[in-house]
């Protein structure tokens, strides 16, 4: 890829060279012409038939560099009118229009520098403009998902003041009433967790500690939720240690768990491996239900998107973002397949950070 882009880079170096090169060549043919001129027109004199030396070393200089800037100036409002385009374009992405894109005329489009430079400038506004419509509709999905719990928790509370309630109503509503502040609590929960990892550059409190008891416990941790559709958790793994931050590790866990759970058909097992190969250690949870799209598959990891645009399964959009930035903390990455009604996702964890 450096070989590439120095290729590209000596390729324009020479593009510019030889535009200057026209221009020096140019300003000195016109200057020679212009000299010829004036003598053929009697301007500089001549002595038997020859003109003055001195004349012509005074005046051929003189005029080259007039007419080289004259040459200049009209030739550089073209030759810089590419560069004025990405200028523009960048003042208006700046100003936070994501919808700009840029597109160079020929000849210089073809130009392999210029292509890359369009291709870039482009795929970033691109990027841009997705993430605004994402954050637009978190916002508005947040704000929603947010809002419902409150009203419902302050709806039964009212009802509860109000008296007059059996206990069998009373549990009810207490019911509902501490099942949607937990809801809130993991809404706050998640948004505190992905600022935290955002802001984390360097992973600390690194510790070495047994890998397998950890998802065992998140499993357990988790058992309200997989019981209540039925699901049977298939731990098919040995013991196995690892050298990491133990509380942002367990962020991974819990939310991919949450996640097999989420999309899971009732009935189905959910199945966790862990393997071994080389320095890294591979963590794989699979569930069977609903597939993710495949032009989902690499967006999904983004902040604030969600494969269910409906928006009829819970979530946000921030619970696999978190995930992936804890694994790259931990100089790891993530993986996902979706076929067959079958979601597996692995990831890749080094047993051994390095040493700071």
């Amino acid at each position: 890829m450096k070989k590439e882009e120095r290729r590209r880079r000596f390729a324009l170096t020479v593009l510019v060279s030889l535009f200057v090169f026209i221009i020096i060549a140019v300003a000195g043919i016109l200057a020679g012409l212009l000299v010829y001129l004036m003598i053929r027109l009697g301007i500089i004199k001549t002595v038997g038939g020859r003109p003055e030396a001195g004349t012509i070393f005074l005046l051929l200089p003189i005029a080259s560099t007039l007419i080289g800037v004259l040459f200049t100036l009209l030739t550089g409002r073209i030759s810089l009118r590419p560069f004025y385009q990405l200028i523009n374009q960048l003042n208006r992405l700046a100003s936070g229009d994501f919808h700009t894109r840029i597109h160079f005329s020929r000849p210089i489009s073809r130009h392999s520098v210029f292509r890359e430079i369009e291709k870039s400038f482009n795929s970033a506004a691109e990027e841009l403009e997705h993430t605004e419509m994402l954050r637009g509709d978190f916002i508005n999905n947040f704000s929603h998902e947010f809002k419902t719990p409150i009203v419902s928790i302050a709806g039964f509370a009212k009802l509860l003041r109000r008296g007059n309630l059996s206990e069998a109503q009373k549990e009810e509503y207490l019911a509902v009433i501490e099942e949607e502040a937990l809801r809130l609590s993991e809404m706050a929960t998640n948004m505190l967790n992905l600022t935290k990892v955002e802001n984390q550059t360097i992973l600390t409190n690194v510790t070495s500690y047994n890998l397998s008891e950890q998802i065992r416990s998140t499993v357990l941790l988790l058992a309200e939720k997989w019981t209540q559709k039925d699901l049977e958790p298939d731990l098919d793994f040995q013991e196995y240690t690892i050298e990491a931050n133990e509380e942002l590790l367990k962020q991974i866990w819990v939310n991919l768990i949450d996640n097999a759970v989420k999309f899971s058909e009732p009935g189905n097992l959910i199945s966790f491996h862990i393997t071994e190969k080389a320095d890294d250690l591979f963590v794989s949870i699979s569930n069977r239900g609903t597939e993710i799209p495949e032009e989902s598959l690499n967006r999904i990891f983004n902040k604030f998107y969600q494969a269910d645009e409906s928006h009829s399964s819970e979530g946000n959009g921030i619970g696999l973002a978190i995930v992936k930035k804890v694994a790259e903390l931990h100089n790891g990455d993530i993986y996902v397949t979706s076929e067959n009604k079958r979601t597996t996702f692995t990831v890749r964890l080094p047993k051994h950070q390095p040493e700071r």
